[in-house]
């Protein structure tokens, strides 16, 4: 068994979607932070469209990197999209207050 291959065509992928945002400094807002964010997450999403698209068309062997890739991005919208109903349901909560 010959594993002298394995690993040789190495694609980096995001490790962590939500690690390491550039923030502007002008723009250190929590609407900035969360810009930020957002496109990390929409960067994660087209890395692994891009990398199943390459794999369809052949350029890439390597499934395991695919499968990362998809999972990742796959996690990362749904904790986006999990967040965003934690927002909206705090925002009711406080419209249903009475001052």
């Amino acid at each position: 068994m010959n594993i002298s291959n394995v690993g040789s065509e190495l694609i980096k992928i995001n490790q962590n979607p939500f690690q390491n945002v550039e923030v502007d400094k002008t723009k250190s807002s929590f609407a900035g932070v969360l810009q930020g964010y957002l496109e990390n997450v929409d960067n994660t999403v087209k890395q692994a469209a891009d990398i199943s698209t390459k794999v369809a068309t052949g350029e890439i062997d390597n499934i395991h990197d695919v499968m990362i890739a998809s999972q990742k991005a796959q996690i990362a919208l749904e904790l986006t999209v999990t967040v965003r109903d934690k927002a909206l349901e705090a925002y009711q909560e406080m419209m249903r207050m009475q001052i």
